[in-house]
């Protein structure tokens, strides 16, 4: 059974994203001072008093707005209102009752369900502040003073969240769910394909370059398992950055990059594999995340005798780094291919955190070394004693031997494609450290 899910809604500007950051306990939104900058539904968890839900952030709600983007926050926020069991409705005390706060909570009225309306930037500790009586105009029940810099007021505004569920809501989810991030250079199609997995408008699909900003979970489950998928902010090359938005909107990638099980680099096949994306491939490499390479806008591609062989030789040319990783040519518009990413996904993941015994390893190790001897220099042989495994995500072997000095990389890398073949090892990198005799444990 899902958690029960609570939305944070209000005019843009009123301080959503910083209550956010403060309910859930990480720096998951983008906190500026200028309107707009959260657009899309980011989600979060929060744990009080021995329960869990899941909290969302969604952009200001702009009523009456000629802007496309404004119109598409208004839409997010709308469906966020649809999907949440509760909502918390906030208002800024220091600018007071405006027409649009009164929009907004006739919005809330229809959609007749738990509202807590909650005045921010309260700061102050003492008696009530006078200010609050006029949102009572709202007609959405007793105001609640809070603070979202300094968190007055969030343990009764908690307590009402926890109060606002049955019992049953609060049953444990059941096992794990693979973190999938999404990432790409901007308007590559990152937006367009998680819709097209969630059969909804999730996120904000724009020709404009930049349109996503924060990193945006989305949980999803069918026949192949359970799945949290991760859109973020395309990353632009670092000259190209210029404002503070848009730098935090590039650490937020990096940040899910981290926290994914594995990673989607998507590519545009009209474009073919670029710099950019040699760099964002690199982050998941380095990152030691398993990978999977999609070409997406596959159905603008003229096709001609082996135009998809040509194309992935060219793309394994210019990611030469991961080899490992498998290619998959889609259409997140039209959905061609989507459904091939699950299978490639799992096998993944399941690689990236496999773990294989000391025994099956020297087993391995020995077959290998008696087929390919080991390299020598100035008459001295590499003689190696034994592997095993230090760890997972990504499978970390470390291997012992008499001299590191005489261990090659090419000796080293025939190894690792040697344990690759035996033990299925697709779509993850490979760690080896080498020790010498003598050397310390870490």
């Amino acid at each position: 059974m899902p958690k029960p899910l609570v939305a944070i809604v209000g005019r843009p500007n009123v301080g959503k994203s910083m209550l956010f950051n403060k309910l859930t306990g990480q720096r998951a939104a983008i906190v500026e001072d200028t309107p707009g900058v959260t657009r899309d539904r980011i989600y979060g968890q929060c744990e009080w008093r021995g329960r869990t839900f899941d909290l969302m952030d969604t952009g200001g709600i702009e009523p009456g707005t000629d802007s496309e983007i404004l119109q598409f926050m208004r839409r997010q926020a709308e469906i966020g209102i649809e999907l949440a069991d509760a909502i918390i409705m906030v208002v800024d005390v220091k600018v007071g009752l405006t027409a649009a706060d009164s929009a907004v909570a006739t919005i809330l009225q229809r959609a007749r369900k738990p509202v807590l309306l909650a005045v921010n930037k309260c700061d102050s500790v003492g008696g009530v502040n006078p200010d609050v009586y006029e949102f009572y105009a709202l007609g959405l029940g007793d105001p609640l003073e809070v603070s979202a810099v300094h968190g007055h007021g969030t343990g009764d505004l908690l307590d009402w969240c926890v109060e606002q569920f049955p019992e049953e809501a609060w049953e444990e989810e059941d096992e794990a769910v693979t973190k999938v991030a999404i990432v790409g250079k901007p308007n590559v199609g990152k937006s367009s394909l998680l819709n097209q997995i969630l059969g909804e408008e999730r996120v904000i699909v724009s020709d404009v370059a930049g349109t996503t900003r924060d990193a945006i979970d989305s949980y999803f489950e069918n026949e192949f398992g359970k799945y949290c998928f991760i859109d973020t902010a395309g990353m632009r090359r670092k000259s190209k950055v210029d404002d503070a938005i848009e730098r935090y909107s590039n650490m937020r990638s990096v940040s899910a990059i981290e926290r994914a099980d594995v990673c989607i680099v998507m590519i545009d096949a009209t474009e073919g594999v670029t710099e950019q994306d040699t760099k964002i491939a690199g982050l998941a490499h380095e990152a030691g995340k398993a990978v999977v390479i999609a070409v997406n806008k596959w159905d603008l591609v003229e096709k001609e005798t082996n135009t998809m062989r040509d194309m992935e030789v060219k793309v394994r040319q210019d990611l030469s780094f991961m080899p490992y990783a498998q290619v998959v040519f889609l259409s997140a518009l039209t959905g061609q291919r989507v459904d091939k990413l699950y299978e490639v996904i799992n096998q993944a993941a399941q690689s990236n955190a496999m773990r294989i015994t000391t025994g099956a390893l020297n087993s391995v190790l020995a077959d290998a070394t008696a087929r390919v001897q080991p390299p020598t220099d100035k008459g001295r042989r590499l003689k190696i004693y034994y592997m095993t495994q230090a760890g997972v995500k990504p499978p970390h072997f470390v291997i012992f031997c008499n001299d590191a000095r005489l261990f090659h990389f090419s000796y080293q890398r025939y190894l690792e494609n040697q344990i690759r073949a035996v033990f299925g090892l697709t779509g993850t990198p490979i760690r080896m450290t080498i020790r010498q005799k003598g050397d310390k444990e870490e």
